[in-house]
């Protein structure tokens, strides 16, 4: 407990670790076959705005932190046991700060070690490496000898020539092997003083392992003299190889050590998450612990109140869909926050599997994986036109669900080419995702809810009394053209548009001559 309140000299910063970084435990894990199959893809992170959201969460936390998030959002699924552990944390603010307080520390990391544990790690020192500490000294012994007998220094300027040789070959990887062990062991001395709290429950279990967490944090580190006598660390390097020497022990010591410093790791990315999720449920406006239908893959949601997080004033709405369908087809005026809607059931749903909770007054949600389809563009430096982007899309979508039932969230699909082909192609591939899982779609071709009513349930998002309802139905009043008026585009314009529009009101398919529309115009 000393150590605890005594505190630690690092300064409290936050690193600004690339997401690349923070996506490494992450991918460690899967091409280590560690980790469950994952149940988002990249596509519907970005959909999701889950980069946001995660910077939203990992305020006051460090990069171990930020790591387990990003794992519990890709692949995590809350089970009973984390849900009771995250409830009692929240509801435990003595507890929270002694264990934020022993964690502290990890925001002065400035490396990060999940690839380096969970990865290839580092390869054994090699056998030559013994000999280093002999060299230095030989080096000296030599240089003195030339005062009895001059050709020992060619002998001493030989092994002077080896000492920077070495020195300047691994100087640059010695330097990097300091910041990484500078992490572990922050990770460590985290372990340590959780491991004094065992008068909390949550960090029970890291008593077991705090000694040996000490012991490796001494063995990784510099000599304390160092700390005391002047130059004695300058010396030392140039002349003992004290950094490289301490760069290949280490090596060999994390090896040695590297199934406890991974369950390390898990222990202590797991409680910060833990405590980030914490401070989130304690500030969240609103928040609910979300209940799972009867059967894991049904299609049954019902949320109400829902809010977006990343909204300030968000308006909240209340949607649900039976388990015996295929899901909704969405239509509403522009602008009236379809796909505001469609994200914000996309991100709750990913919250309740991954955390256990969702932004809502009441939520009972399926525990299936999202996939989504929002933000489908033209690729300048791909070559890929929007149409195509949204056919890969839509291919990538139906082999999805070939793999198991999942939730499909689709926003305009097939907008990249001619109304027809559009609903057409849609149709076409919303019923088949509708076959395999639950599918919410929004789109502004309303031809589309008729041909799918046998599968997905027609809705309609609108505002009622300066509050936003989701309704059984289809629009019935479009706006576009009301817009179009109100953005200042002229008289002539506005006539235009409604000749054509009263024309394709009873015109719909392709007509074999169509110039006639606007000769009077």
């Amino acid at each position: 407990m000393f150590k605890l309140l005594a505190g630690f000299n690092a300064p409290l910063i936050d690193y600004p670790f690339a997401r690349s970084d923070v996506a490494l435990y992450t991918r460690a894990l899967s091409a280590s076959g560690e980790a469950p199959p994952a149940l988002l893809d990249q596509q519907t992170w970005d959909d999701m705005l889950l980069d946001q959201y995660s910077d939203r969460l990992a305020r006051e936390t460090s990069i171990f932190g930020q790591q387990e998030l990003h794992r519990r959002l890709h692949g995590g699924v809350a089970g009973v046991d984390a849900v009771a552990r995250l409830r009692a944390l929240a509801e435990d603010e003595a507890g929270r700060s002694a264990l934020q307080a022993a964690c502290s520390g990890l925001r002065s990391s400035e490396a990060e070690i999940a690839g380096m544990l969970f990865g290839a790690g580092p390869a054994p020192a090699p056998r030559w490496t013994r000999w280093l500490k002999f060299l230095g000294p030989a080096m000296l012994v030599t240089a003195a000898a030339t005062l009895l007998w001059w050709p020992a220094s060619l002998l001493a300027l030989g092994l002077w020539a080896l000492l920077m040789g070495v020195q300047v070959k691994f100087y640059d990887q010695s330097q990097q092997w300091e910041r990484l062990v500078q992490t572990m062991q922050l990770q460590l001395r985290a372990h340590s003083l959780l491991g004094t709290l065992d008068a909390f429950a949550i960090a029970a279990p890291f008593s077991a392992g705090a000694a040996q967490a000490g012991k490796i944090s001494r063995q990784l580190g510099r000599s304390p003299l160092e700390s005391f006598v002047p130059g004695l660390k300058e010396y030392g390097e140039w002349i003992g190889l004290t950094n490289i020497r301490r760069y290949f022990a280490g090596r060999d010591l994390v090896l040695a050590q590297r199934d406890f410093l991974r369950e390390s790791f898990r222990m202590v990315a797991g409680l910060e998450a833990d405590l980030a999720l914490a401070r989130e449920l304690r500030a969240a406006p609103v928040v609910c612990w979300a209940a799972a239908p009867d059967g894991l893959a049904s299609g049954e949601l019902a949320l109400d109140g829902v809010v977006h997080p990343l909204l300030e004033q968000a308006m909240p709405l209340t949607f649900a869909l039976a388990g015996d369908g295929g899901g909704a087809f969405i239509s509403g005026q522009n602008g009236i926050g379809k796909s505001t809607l469609l994200r914000t059931l996309g991100l709750n749903l990913i919250t309740a599997r991954a955390f256990g909770f969702c932004y809502a007054r009441s939520a009972s949600v399926p525990l299936l994986p999202v996939y989504s389809s929002m933000q489908s563009e033209d690729s300048l430096s791909g070559g890929e036109s929007l149409y195509i982007a949204e056919l890969r899309r839509a291919h990538e979508l139906l082999a999805l669900a070939r793999t198991g039932r999942a939730f499909f969230i689709i926003d305009e699909i097939f907008r990249g080419t001619n109304h027809l082909e559009s609903v057409s192609g849609a149709a076409a591939v919303l019923d088949t995702l509708a076959q395999h899982g639950t599918v919410v779609v929004s789109s502004h071709n309303l031809v589309l809810a008729p041909l799918l009513a046998h599968r997905l349930a027609p809705m309609c998002v609108g505002a009622e009394d300066g509050q936003l309802r989701v309704r059984a139905g289809v629009l019935a009043q479009t706006n576009g053209l009301t817009l179009l008026v109100t953005h200042g585009f002229g008289p002539a314009i506005e006539s235009k548009a409604a000749q054509v529009h009263a024309w394709l009101s009873d015109y719909l398919a392709h007509p074999d001559d169509c110039g006639h529309v606007l000769q009077a115009a």
